[in-house]
């Protein structure tokens, strides 16, 4: 490296290692909060629904309709409430203590037996709409699955103008749980990257050392080295400390190749260290600098990443606004890594992309970084 002193870069990476030592609240962000978040996406979020609330009302009791009961009670989908009347199960639906109702009406079994159709009345609680769909799904599934075993038991063919066979690739237990994980671990490494390192520098102006570097011989690449090389290191600790976790304490799959995985997670630290650095250089205060990062990096990472919600959802005036959000790129490749694999058209992509902001925030830190106290 042309013009760099190593002696004066080992120096300054020596300085920012204590620095962080000396610093409970950077631990507790690289180490202790991951660990946080992956126990609670990983046991306390899930986006599946399970157990709903669900309330039952059968108008005439007999054996065809205690069989469709019994396939709701064992659904694991479902937790079933018995309703004497409508009337009572619409009160309870209206109170949130279920969140729909099934009516199986008097004339219900003969449906089944004629030739006309076996009618279910169905009320869903359309507040949450997510949960709403989610629920006439599951009833809609239940019901097919009992048509199929009733016929069967009896001989009957079951006549359907389509035969549905399905397959689900990568996520064959459709767990939220394995979905999510993944991305925690983008949001992990934008907490370090970006909310960290934008303290680095604001904090020189506030503690007033600022000038006593600029005194010193040291070289704008040298400064801009030696504040990264510590947050990287700890970055990628923390990443792959979080990844055993992931696959041994939560069991996630992990399909492809831990150098690739080293590789990417590199580049996106890279990415979310320049970014915190020109917050910093910017912001020139503790404060400012945190509440910039958090605005700018987390909570984009969070909410526009893919991480949860899924961005072909979203209006397209926000979709475009995710592709200037690096972490939607690093979502990508984590949650192809842990559940596909190797998909190269997939990875490349997303890599150009983050190499892109890479040399671009990079170039604005080089121009931002100098040596003077304006």
């Amino acid at each position: 490296m042309l013009g760099v002193s190593f002696q004066r870069l080992l120096g300054l990476v020596r300085k920012e290692s204590l620095q962080i030592l000396r610093d409970p609240s950077s631990i507790a962000i690289a180490f202790i909060l991951p660990v946080v978040l992956l126990f609670l996406f990983g046991y306390g979020v899930s986006l599946d629904a399970k157990n709903i609330p669900i309330g039952l009302v059968v108008e005439k009791s007999d054996a065809v309709t205690q069989s469709l009961t019994d396939s709701f009670e064992q659904s694991d989908y479902f937790s079933p409430f018995y309703f004497q009347t409508i009337q009572q199960a619409e009160k309870s639906l209206e109170q949130g203590k279920v969140d729909g109702i099934i009516w199986l009406k008097s004339d219900f079994t003969k449906g089944v037996f004629s030739d006309r159709d076996a009618v279910i009345a169905v009320r869903v609680n359309g507040v949450n709409s997510n949960q709403a769909n989610l629920t006439i799904g599951y009833i809609r599934g239940t019901w097919l699955k009992w048509m199929t075993q009733f016929s069967h038991s009896r001989g009957l063919e079951l006549k359907l103008p389509i035969q549905l066979e399905q397959r689900v690739w990568f996520n064959s237990a459709v767990s939220s749980q394995l979905f999510l994980i993944p991305g925690v671990l983008a949001i992990v490494m934008t907490l370090i990257g970006t909310l960290l390192t934008a303290m680095v520098v604001a904090r020189e102006w506030d503690r007033g050392t600022m000038e006593a570097l600029f005194v010193t011989p040291l070289r704008n690449s040298e400064f801009i080295a030696g504040k990264l090389i510590p947050y990287f290191g700890l970055g990628m600790a923390s990443l792959f400390v979080n990844f055993f976790l992931a696959i041994w304490l939560f069991e996630v799959p992990f399909m492809g190749s831990f150098w690739l995985l080293s590789l990417t997670g590199s580049l996106y630290m890279l990415v979310s260290l320049a970014v915190g650095l020109l917050i910093s250089m910017v912001a020139k205060n503790q404060f400012v600098a945190g509440q910039i990062a958090i605005i700018t990096g987390f909570l984009p990472a969070f909410i526009l990443s893919g991480f949860i919600f899924d961005i072909n959802s979203m209006p397209t005036v926000i979709q475009l606004v995710t592709h200037i959000v690096p972490a939607r790129y690093y979502v990508a490749i984590l949650q192809t890594l842990f559940l596909a694999g190797d998909v190269w058209p997939v990875i490349l992509t997303n890599m150009a992309a983050l190499v892109t902001m890479l040399l671009f925030f990079s170039w604005l830190v080089a121009r931002k970084t100098r040596k003077s106290l304006e």
